[in-house]
């Protein structure tokens, strides 16, 4: 990694900061404080003032990464300014773009490597997991309006949630040649209007509230 000058103002938001850039390119298992040290030019034992080992980097960084992953999916939710399903669109939409082109970090997020640090951080069912929360608090909105049947939504929620990883993982590994911006535009559409066909109330005319249900469904369904 290219070393830069760097002013040390703030030594732990700078050695994140490397960290992040790292592992836009890098997978996670070959970031090493060494890897900050040469970056900053500072000494092993300036690291070890912040970050005693390798698994206290990566809870940070787990932590901040599920903030600004909370919020590409909560700013959507919760735009008030669309329907209900438009958010749900979007929130879709912006969960497979954002695990596309940040692929390392979302691994880092969700994946089996790290879920040790993960879980001790925070769990889908605390309150104030922000993410899922809204998710959920969403799915109790489509509820209350007639909109989504009447069900558990925790369960409705885990249902939504594990499709959209599920699809996003296939994407980012390469599976069945869906890493194309065409193909997985697509299978996420697919995706979509699979999932809310099954979650929808039957007098609820998904074209009358969705824009684009176009794109998404046949001319059969609407």
């Amino acid at each position: 990694m290219k070393k830069t000058a760097y002013h040390h103002g703030n030594l732990k938001e700078e050695f994140l900061e490397i960290a992040f850039d790292f592992i836009k390119t890098e997978s996670v298992e070959n970031l090493t404080l060494k890897v900050l040290s040469d970056a900053t030019g500072t000494s092993r034992s300036a690291i070890y003032r912040h970050f005693d080992s390798k698994d206290a980097l990566i809870e940070k960084m787990i932590v901040d990464g599920l903030k600004i992953f909370d919020e590409v999916i909560a700013s959507a939710l919760q735009d008030e300014k669309r329907s209900l399903l438009d958010r749900f669109y979007l929130a879709s939409k912006n969960y497979v773009e954002f695990a596309k082109n940040n692929a390392n970090l979302y691994r880092l997020l969700f994946g089996k490597k790290y879920s040790h640090i993960r879980e001790e951080l925070v769990s889908i069912q605390d309150e104030d997991c922000s993410g899922f929360a809204v998710l959920k608090t969403t799915v109790e909105e489509g509820q209350a309006s007639g909109i989504f049947k009447k069900d558990d939504s925790y369960k409705q929620t885990i249902i939504i949630w594990a499709a959209m990883h599920g699809l996003s993982l296939i994407i980012i590994d390469g599976f069945l040649d869906t890493n194309s911006d065409d193909i997985s535009d697509e299978l996420t559409n697919n995706m979509f209007s699979s999932i809310f066909a099954g979650l929808v109330t039957k007098k609820v005319k998904i074209a009358s509230i969705l824009p684009f249900a176009d794109k998404l469904l046949t001319p059969t369904d609407m």
